[in-house]
């Protein structure tokens, strides 16, 4: 069994070793590990020091795509039986892989997200957070689901999966959205497991933002009535 570990990133020279060893650290049973890095033509020097990084498969585009785009791309040459999405910076925990993909090993689930709202956690910059509630609400509301936290970075899929996530329209943040959409309509069940959550302010590095949310929740009623 392989774990396709996908790693869109963009300006991240400051966290991309750290949260690689983080990520290389993490032994689980019987799983092989792929680590896909995709670099959304960063401008920081984030490219130089991936050349240097010879045992991953590094990804590059040739212009600033977005993250989504880059998602699709790191599937398409994925080649495990698990994708699991990582940010490249520090926000997220990768010690806690062997818990987001256990209920696809057991075969209750082919979708599981890390939920930050079933952990105490810090909770951020209040209008992320709020953001974030708003996004998830109209989701069970539309979709008539059960989510906790829609936007968590940490989505882990099955394979089977692959050509939704892949043929997903959205290149930007709000392909996370549509793929939930797209998930929930075909009556997979997503699974939440609880994840820690260490967030960082915009001037360390956040690139999400308040149009990123009003975009999440346009795309959630466009797939609806779609």
């Amino acid at each position: 069994m392989k774990l396709s570990i996908i790693m869109p990133i963009f300006n991240e020279k400051k966290t991309i070793k750290d949260i690689l060893k983080k990520i290389e650290s993490v032994k689980i049973k019987n799983i092989k590990k792929e680590i896909i890095i995709v670099n959304d033509c960063s401008t920081d020097g984030t490219g130089k020091i991936l050349k240097d990084l010879k045992k991953y498969k590094i990804l590059s585009n040739s212009k600033n795509e977005g993250k989504g785009y880059s998602i699709k791309k790191g599937i398409k040459n994925a080649t495990g039986d698990i994708f699991l999405i990582q940010d490249g910076d520090l926000e997220y925990n990768p010690e806690e892989y062997p818990e987001l993909i256990k209920p696809i090993l057991e075969k209750k689930t082919k979708v599981v997200y890390g939920s930050r709202l079933k952990k105490k956690n810090k909770k951020g910059k209040f209008l992320f957070y709020l953001g974030g509630i708003v996004v998830t609400k109209i989701t069970n509301i539309l979709y008539n689901s059960k989510l906790t936290d829609e936007p968590t970075c940490y989505k882990v899929f099955h394979k089977e999966l692959k050509d939704i996530l892949v043929h997903a329209e959205a290149n930007n943040f709000d392909w996370e959205p549509e793929v939930t959409a797209k998930i929930l309509m075909k009556k997979y069940k997503i699974y939440e497991v609880p994840i820690s959550y260490n967030p960082r302010q915009k001037d360390e590095g956040k690139k999400i933002n308040f149009k990123d949310g009003l975009s999440a929740i346009l795309t959630l009623i466009k797939w609806k009535f779609k």
